[in-house]
């Protein structure tokens, strides 16, 4: 189904406060719409953010149930909220969300679908919301109608390549489309060349790029990759969910190899249209060997589980060794 979903359930008459909400999905972008337009209808509210695991969540509850001597309104986002799992946290923070004061806005923000039931049940379900990934064809025309608000045209294999190369949420799509276009000229269609050779210069550290230096079998170039993304508070369980579908691609791929089917119209199937996208998967093949794939995605789903129940200041140390494990399960593939 497409982004903005909204939760099932019954509303409890009475009981929630309309200044509490919880927005969750990978869809980054549409969620960031929506977070913008509450910060809109609440011009000048004094706002805080709260990272769950890395704030305890009665200090955040105290912050939340103080008045302000400073601001007539006040915004409070938590993110990473799925990390809020302890029964006397999600009732103390439950408690907060059903009686807020009239000044107060509250969301829990998340890349899952779902939190614990306590917290999901304080809000009303207007205000409950789900943003899924867009489905391809809908990907494929943001993309052309973000080009020609601008005042350019794109052909399918650009919109393709910028696909394979950028991850596939809107928040993404349009920073890097906005830097890409700096580069780009207006007197003909943008075309998958274009996008190859100036994607790379305007392109910021990501989790995709994290996965061609693993591909490569460069681990020193991989470290230094998630220290920069760590560094700019990109989530381990982010970062980690990226790679976890770049494995499952390769996994696809080396199906391919296996079947002895891997012509450009099978590529194009999986989504490797673009050459470079195609030389990491080859490069990753190499690396990893015709069995790495189920390996490298159980590992992820390891540390994934690892992270989530270590506290926030193993997450580096944690994120080291995974790579390390990584790049054995290359050595030995």
């Amino acid at each position: 189904m497409a982004a903005g979903r909204q939760f099932s359930g019954t509303k409890k008459s009475g009981a929630h406060s309309p200044g509490a909400y919880i927005f969750l999905g990978p869809e980054l972008g549409k969620k960031q719409d929506d977070i913008d337009a509450i910060r809109k209808k609440i011009a000048g509210a004094e706002e805080t953010v709260f990272y769950a695991g890395e704030t305890p969540v009665n200090r955040m509850a105290a912050a939340i149930q103080n008045h302000s001597l400073f601001s007539e309104s006040r915004l409070f986002l938590i993110k990473n909220a799925d990390q809020i799992t302890k029964k006397n946290e999600i009732d103390l923070l439950a408690s907060c969300m059903e009686n807020l004061e009239k000044d107060t806005t509250l969301i829990l923000v998340s890349g899952e679908t779902k939190l614990a039931a306590g917290l999901d049940s304080a809000v009303p379900r207007e205000n409950r919301r789900v943003f899924y990934e867009l489905f391809e064809s809908e990907k494929s025309e943001w993309l052309r109608s973000f080009f020609l608000r601008e005042g350019f045209k794109i052909d399918s294999e650009g919109i393709e390549t910028i696909l394979e190369l950028v991850e596939n949420n809107t928040d993404a799509l349009r920073r890097e489309c906005s830097r890409l276009m700096l580069f780009l000229s207006k007197d003909r269609p943008v075309q998958a060349n274009d996008v190859e050779k100036w994607l790379s210069h305007s392109r910021e550290e990501s989790a995709f790029t994290l996965f061609s230096r693993i591909a490569s079998g460069d681990i020193s170039r991989s470290l230094e990759s998630l220290h920069t993304l760590l560094a700019a508070k990109e989530t381990a369980q982010g970062i980690l969910a990226v790679l976890a579908w770049c494995f499952r691609k390769l996994r696809d791929y080396l199906a391919l190899l296996e079947r002895g089917g891997a012509d450009n119209f099978e590529l194009r199937k999986i989504g490797l249209a673009a050459p470079r996208a195609r030389d990491d998967y080859a490069a990753a093949a190499r690396t990893f060997g015709a069995n790495g794939a189920d390996a490298c995605l159980a590992l992820t789903a390891e540390y994934d589980i690892l992270i989530r129940s270590s506290g926030t200041a193993l997450v580096e140390i944690l994120m080291d060794a995974y790579l390390v494990k990584l790049f054995k399960n290359g050595a030995a593939g």
